[in-house]
């Protein structure tokens, strides 16, 4: 196995921060005995995991890839994906996750757009995409093949790498290639292109393995999908500190509680809408969860009272909640165990974080006061591939010229510096003139007995522009009156803030990664509701 040195990382110093690929050579060489990835399939040792990786850069290089060419995946979790990532990293090459929630038509324009030169797919997702091939020109000849099962020989990724040589390729990797380039989510048209570089992640690996003592005999249990930057930020560091990881096809309750007892589970990312399913489990409290050093939220705010039963029936690693962008910039942290009393809050900047909050004006607003969250720090994206306009839409500069990114989202900070987070700017309800956040009125539903979820968007209305429609899931075993529960809620609302219908769904449209989707809900209304 040839030494880590044999990647060089032009120009950055030695140390800090450390390529990735070169925390993994690294742990291969430290122990190449212990686990490193494993599935309901297969399993792979550290020493296993290294050869692999090396045979599928090889290929790739074989096959024309080159530093920074973007070579594309579609496929559901496994250990055939994630070894494909680093396979490709160590051929130098950009990760294009794509994202299975998408249309065929999106993700046809979205390796188009990334300019992938070979596309790895899935089961689930061959049929469609093959069908498309000319569809997508910028492929190479032979550059579509499937992952983790065997349609052809001629399209058989185990066929691709059979002949690979094992031996470490010498490739001069430079911090400012690209590591992913990750699709924003979206059912429609072409998501936005967010481009992070290895030195973005290397960096971000680094905090992680600081700031959470990540070491070796870490195991993380991966449970959301790879294509996610959710997923990807804890899974990346995990294997650079030559931990373990465990991964889940598709999470289920029961399924990951199990595998946490079984397999010793010590840090797992985990959604809120997962976080609900877990809680919710009937044999939850029966699982051994004691191995648990830390669990982390992101991706969709974490309601305060969900918070407070996961600090009392899940107490092992306590809970810290992230809220930042994949786009970079604005990240803030949340040590729930720490800050009890700041549980409806999103926690503070991290250390690297200036954080600031802007007006429709972009001027800087003091403390106390509402709008829009814009951050700068260490890690953030190069920008919005083939998007420069966007680019310079999600920018904002300080006094000094210095770059924030603009999150979209609303909030405030508070006399200690916490983040208050109100709405997305775009799902923010003006009605009357006065402003609404939904996340005010999903409280006050949610503090109802009846009401196991809640989501509020703003439909139109020829009196006040536009009016909150609420949407809520009951609990079992509830049959409330409607009307009832509705004035029950607007007793609690200020004037402007009452809800002017309200409708039950078996269970609200979310993403892959916990995320509702209120454009769904959008399209539930008809053109104008009652003002």
């Amino acid at each position: 196995m040839a030494a880590a040195a044999q990647v060089r990382v032009a120009g950055t110093e030695p140390a800090r921060p450390v390529d990735i690929d070169v925390r993994l050579r690294a742990a291969a060489k430290r122990h190449p005995g212990r686990s490193a990835l494993q599935d309901s399939q297969r399993s792979l040792t550290w020493a296993e995991f290294d050869a692999r990786i090396n045979r599928i850069a090889n290929a790739l290089i074989r096959a024309g890839v080159e530093p920074n060419d973007r070579v594309a995946i579609l496929a559901r979790n496994s250990v055939a994906y994630a070894e494909l990532i680093f396979g490709a990293l160590r051929a130098g090459a950009c990760v294009t996750p794509l994202s299975g929630l998408a249309s065929p038509e999106a993700l046809v324009s979205m390796v188009q757009d990334s300019g992938a030169k070979h596309l790895f797919l899935g089961e689930d997702y061959a049929a469609d995409m093959i069908a498309r091939e000319r569809e997508m020109p910028g492929l190479a000849p032979g550059g579509l093949m499937t992952l983790g099962f065997e349609l052809d020989a001629r399209r058989s990724f185990e066929a691709f790498i059979a002949d690979a040589p094992e031996a470490s390729p010498a490739v001069e990797i430079s911090p400012d290639h690209g590591f992913n380039l990750i699709y924003s989510s979206g059912t429609t048209g072409t998501p936005k292109g967010i481009l992070q570089d290895r030195r973005f992640r290397a960096q971000e690996a680094q905090d992680m393995i600081a700031g959470f003592g990540l070491d070796e005999t870490m195991r993380t249990l991966v449970s959301t999908p790879l294509y996610s930057n959710t997923t990807l930020f804890l899974f990346v560091a995990t294997m650079a500190a030559g931990g373990s990881a465990v991964i889940m096809e598709k999470f289920h309750p029961a399924g990951f509680l199990a595998l946490s007892q079984v397999e010793r589970i010590t840090h797992a990312v985990v959604v809120p809408v997962q976080f609900t399913r877990l809680l919710k489990e009937p044999d939850f409290d029966r699982f051994d969860l004691s191995s648990y050093r830390a669990k982390f939220c992101t991706s969709a705010p974490l309601h305060a009272s969900v918070k407070r039963e996961i600090l009392d029936r899940w107490p092992a690693g306590g809970l810290t909640e992230f809220y930042g962008m994949t786009e970079g910039g604005v990240n803030c942290v949340l040590a729930a165990h720490e800050h009890p009393d700041k549980l409806d809050t999103v926690g503070l900047p991290a250390p690297d974080c200036d954080l600031r909050i802007v007006d429709e004006e972009a001027r800087e607003l003091p403390r106390g006061e509402v709008g829009e969250i814009v951050g700068r720090g260490s890690k953030m994206m190069v920008g919005y591939h083939n998007r420069e306009e966007a680019t310079a839409e999600a920018s904002w500069y300080d006094e000094q010229g210095r770059r924030f990114h603009r999150s979209g989202d609303v909030g405030w900070l508070d006399a200690d510096g916490f983040l208050h987070l109100l709405d997305r700017k775009k799902d923010m309800i003006i009605s009357g003139g006065f402003n609404i956040y939904a996340i005010d009125l999903e409280r006050v539903l949610l503090a109802h007995p009846d009401v196991a979820d809640a989501a509020v968007i703003g439909a139109p209305s020829a009196d006040w522009g536009e009016t909150p429609v609420a949407f809520v899931v009951l609990r079992a075993g509830t049959a409330p009156d409607l009307e009832a529960l509705r004035s029950w809620a607007n007793a609690r609302l200020g004037k402007a803030q009452r809800i002017a219908e309200l409708r039950v769904l078996p269970e609200l449209p979310r993403s892959p990664i916990g995320k509702v989707l209120k454009r769904e809900l959008r399209e539930l209304l008809p053109p104008a509701a009652p003002g």
